[in-house]
């Protein structure tokens, strides 16, 4: 069974991005990669030769990328099948958004839970990249 796997990225809105980040930088030591966003590396508990990462990513306060929601925040959970487990959400009744975005990054699709929030999934493509 398709399923998650962990969280993937921490998102959330910002009225002023680039201060905020500036804030949680020097105040915190978050401190963003080359792309801009921060990444927290890790290694997978059951193959420690496996690399991963979490995100932490500020957006502007009129992000689109939310969806219509208005959430403030917006968790993405990694993924082992995004088809698998978008069939198994559209069989079960539940607002699966038709939009996918297919990246260097990997695959992205997004949920809404029975509560509005709107939730990103990503599966990962095959090979990560090194950690930092």
């Amino acid at each position: 069974m398709a399923k998650v796997t962990g969280i993937g990225g921490v998102f959330f809105r910002s009225d002023d991005p680039a201060a905020l980040k500036a804030w949680y930088e020097s105040r915190l030591g978050l401190r963003p990669a080359a792309h801009g966003f921060i990444d927290f590396p890790w290694r997978h508990a059951d193959d420690p030769d496996t690399l991963g990462k979490t995100v932490w990513h500020l957006f502007p306060r009129d992000t689109k990328y939310f969806g219509p929601s208005g959430q403030a925040f917006m968790l993405n959970y990694i993924v082992d099948d995004l088809d698998g487990l978008l069939e198994s959400l559209r069989a079960s009744g539940a607002e699966v958004d038709p939009k996918r975005e297919d990246t260097d990054f990997g695959r992205f699709a997004w949920v809404t839970d029975p509560e509005g929030n709107r939730v990103e999934l990503w599966e990962p493509p095959a090979a990560q990249p090194p950690a930092p």
